[in-house]
């Protein structure tokens, strides 16, 4: 019979096996570096009937029951690796045949949403008043950058159609399986399911945090969208003006002090200022936008860091952006995404427990505790003293103060809508899978979408409209936006601490040590909660993001004008080693690595992007 180390030694071994077959498949897929569709769906299934198999939750009670008791070094860790399983099983159990037909059911009906929705053609019109074919982050380029308002109005357009094109094909049958599904397990609906498995509260927990935020912010939010309106007139409040009207020209002033060129030399700098330390990963990136590539940022972990038997095991981390160097906007845009998923690799290269179940994005992990560690670091960029830093012209000009000042004028006014437009997402799909099957028709869906936006956002439709928002369509992602919202929460939480205890953020090497101690190490093995408490002494607690939300401009300038003072007055920080090996990628085609050096990387990656600048 085997022992329980065995038992666990084997459970590591077979989920390595699937998990790494699984996102080897997911990045060839949604990367379009190869048409493997089938195998990805086949292989997305083995690893679902992995993790769902509800005997495993019997077998390792049994196993702990033989091991309660002996608090010798190996039994505990054996008990802890063990326990780590027993959570992610219980998160994802499906135990009747009709669950896993069920399950089976939505990986394919959303295979062949996925494959159907690559061949969706988008287009906008240009200025010269021609057809061009673009991806969704191009469209909401323009939206925010374009001085051509026949541009931004073609551009929103296309995010209208691939709403309708959505709810046309596949979309309402999948909405409609989910909550069969969700119902199989014994929820009211899949919202229901999906806010117990991602952040282990009800719907009624979840929502007493989102209305208690939704009031706070609320005037703040229409006093915001009533002065633009009086200032600029009835159109600027059209979703496909808003971002512009508010936010364009300073847009355009940061521009050349943002160069997608330089993007990957801010990260390397920042991060590794920051002490930020990937423990021996190897990071793959793929950075720019192409026809057939996933349409939205991501970072995904073939191969979990834990510490097997004592000996370390590196993590294998590959994380995307969409960037378009030549366009307006897109290097602070891929840059912010490049902070972002470099967060997410940051954490999921330093989780230290004794096997690969504590360090996945997937449940039991929160994706509230996820997405603070990579949140955290793409708020930097918004901070003076790390625009003081590393943004720069060609000439090597830092931008000037009046570029930042224009900057905090425009944006600190709409803090809290960025924030509602988060918030959005989940009134939305609360109530989309309330509704009953006989009212799911594309005509009542779009006008729940456009009610809720003017609920919420205070717009008669968003920008950015619910249903070309990539997450409602992956069961991955589907039904917890919220969690955005939620580390974003936590995110000003551990900002307040850090300034409390440290007066500065940027380039501080105290933050990634501590960051790695308190966040990371532990994986999924605490709860959010805990990691915060942990750090912060305090609990979750989503005052620190209302107060942001609410500064007025000349409270938030006051702030960004401290930072660039203690900038000037701190010595420079040396830059420690990332401890990682990476290569940059475009599909197939390696544009970078730091085989040389982190220095020669960076300066093949500008020679690169000039190039197809």
């Amino acid at each position: 019979m085997q022992t329980a180390k065995q038992y666990f030694d084997l459970l590591n071994s077979e989920y390595l096996a699937v998990h790494r077959e699984k996102e080897d498949l997911f990045w060839s897929t949604y990367m379009a570096t190869s048409d493997q569709t089938d195998n990805f769906t086949a292989s997305e299934k083995r690893w679902t009937d992995f993790i769902s198999n509800a005997s495993r939750i019997g077998e390792i009670k049994t196993y702990l029951n033989e091991l309660s008791g002996n608090n010798q070094a190996e039994s505990l860790g054996v008990q802890h690796g063990l326990k780590g399983w027993l959570a992610l099983f219980e998160s994802n159990a499906l135990e009747s045949e009709v669950e896993q037909k069920l399950k089976a059911e939505l990986i394919n009906a959303e295979a062949i949403l996925f494959e159907k929705k690559k061949n969706h053609l988008m287009t906008f019109i240009d200025e010269n008043g021609v057809k061009i074919e673009a991806s969704s982050p191009a469209l909401a380029a323009n939206l925010r950058a374009s001085d051509n308002e026949k541009v931004r109005a073609s551009s929103h357009q296309a995010f209208l159609d691939l709403e309708q094109w959505v709810l046309n094909n596949g979309f309402i049958a999948l909405v409609k399986l989910r909550n069969q599904f969700a119902r199989a397990l014994g929820y009211e609906n899949f919202f229901d399911y999906s806010v117990v498995k991602t952040e282990h509260m009800t719907t009624t927990e979840l929502f007493t945090i989102l209305d208690d935020f939704e009031k706070q912010t609320r005037e703040t939010n229409i006093k915001s969208i009533k002065k633009l309106e009086t200032d600029k007139g009835a159109d600027a409040i059209k979703a496909h003006n808003f971002y512009f009207s508010f936010a364009g020209d300073a847009t355009r002033a940061l521009d050349p002090y943002m160069p997608f060129s330089r993007s990957l030399r801010a990260w390397v700098e920042s991060f590794g200022r920051l002490n930020i330390d990937y423990a021996g990963a190897e990071l793959t990136l793929d950075l720019l936008d192409r026809k057939g590539k996933y349409q939205n940022g991501f970072c995904h972990g073939p191969i979990p860091s834990y510490s097997d038997n004592g000996k370390w095991v590196p993590a294998k981390v590959n994380f995307t952006s969409n960037a378009l160097p030549s366009q307006v906007g897109s290097g602070y845009s891929g840059i912010n995404t490049l902070f972002h998923e470099g967060g997410h690799a940051a954490h999921f290269s330093n989780v230290t427990q004794n096997a690969p179940c504590f360090s996945q994005e997937f449940a039991p992990s929160s994706m509230a505790y996820a997405e603070t560690q990579s949140m955290f670091c793409d708020s930097l960029l918004g901070d003076a003293d790390w625009l003081k830093k590393y943004a720069k012209d060609k000439d090597g000009q830092a931008v000037p103060n009046k570029v930042i000042k224009a900057l905090i004028e425009t944006k600190q006014p709409f803090f809290a809508y960025g924030e509602r437009s988060i918030l959005v997402v989940p009134y939305f799909e609360r109530a989309l899978y309330e509704m009953s099957d006989e009212d799911l028709i594309a005509e009542k869906i779009t006008q729940l979408a456009r009610k809720t936006e003017q609920k919420i956002l205070g717009l008669a439709c968003s920008p950015r409209p619910l249903l070309a928002i990539p997450h409602l369509l992956s069961d991955e992602s589907a039904c917890s936006y919220q969690g955005y919202l939620l580390a974003n929460m936590a995110v000003y939480q551990t900002r307040a601490y850090f300034i409390d205890k440290f007066g500065y953020l940027s380039d501080n090497p105290k933050i990634g040590p501590l960051l790695s101690k308190h966040y990371w190490n532990p994986g999924n093995s605490i709860s959010h909660d805990d990691s915060i408490r942990s750090l912060t002494g305090e609990s979750f607690n989503a005052k620190y993001l209302a107060d942001i939300c609410n500064l007025s401009v000349d409270e938030a300038w006051a702030q960004e004008i401290i930072k660039m003072e203690h900038l000037l007055q701190r010595p420079g920080t040396p830059m420690a080693d990332l401890n990682a090996k990476i290569k940059v990628v475009d599909g197939k085609n390696i544009l970078a690595d730091n085989d040389v050096s982190l220095s020669q990387m960076c300066d093949d990656f500008e020679t690169a992007i000039e190039k197809i600048s």
